[in-house]
């Protein structure tokens, strides 16, 4: 167990965050850490069901693929730490909370280069141009859950300034789209997270019995 400083024998809290891999899943190209981490997590998931319209009873009890699942949290962003001693955050003095803010937004925004490079493409006539490349995101919430998302949903609240007018209070409120099996290629960075996640919830699942008589039944009918 590790031990905050002036505080005996409490535990140190890990933190989450997001890190940034290339395109290809092989490398960190950054490490985002959430300076507090959310306050509570909304996760959502939909089953991928068949369809039951097909007239095929046994329709009704077969699964597609993994369900759908998307997230949504608040990440509170707050430069006052950092303005106390300005000797060891000159950056936070002249631009605030800006960086911390750039950091998130450019995981959702094309490279200026892939940018000014389509549109030399499409000046030289290519019919048909490829969507821009993208980093593969992952969003780490400790140890035992590391997941490939992809941001749907981008909310910044900019709730305090400097002299300067640089945010030095913000939150952002994120919307999440869990990338799954389904969505990845198999055997990719992304897709071997997923399944690994998904392997560790069947795991925590299978520690249930399948004793009845714990819902107060003698047997099923």
């Amino acid at each position: 167990m590790t031990v905050v400083p002036g505080f005996p024998g409490s535990p140190r809290t890990v933190r989450g965050g997001f890190v940034v891999m290339d395109a290809d899943g092989r490398a960190a190209v950054r490490t985002v850490p959430f300076q507090y981490n959310p306050e509570t997590l909304t996760r959502t998931l939909t089953a991928r069901g068949a369809a039951v319209d097909s007239g095929d009873r046994l329709e009704a009890l077969r699964l597609v693929g993994p369900p759908v699942e998307t997230l949504k949290l608040e990440i509170a962003l707050d430069a006052t730490d950092r303005l106390e001693k300005p000797g060891e955050h000159p950056e936070t003095v002249a631009e605030g909370i800006a960086a911390d803010l750039a950091e998130l937004e450019t995981m959702i925004s094309p490279a200026t280069a892939d940018l000014v490079a389509a549109e030399a493409l499409a000046g030289r006539g290519t019919l048909e141009i490829l969507p821009l490349p993208s980093p593969l995101l992952l969003l780490v919430l400790g140890a035992d859950r590391t997941l490939p998302v992809r941001i749907t949903e981008f909310t910044v609240t900019e709730e305090a300034f400097d002299t300067r007018l640089n945010p030095i209070l913000a939150r952002v409120g994120l919307g999440l789209r869990v990338l799954s099996s389904a969505d990845l290629p198999m055997g990719s960075t992304g897709a071997e997270l997923f399944l690994t996640a998904a392997r560790r919830r069947e795991r925590l699942a299978g520690r249930r019995g399948a004793d009845v008589r714990a819902l107060g039944l003698s047997r099923l009918p």
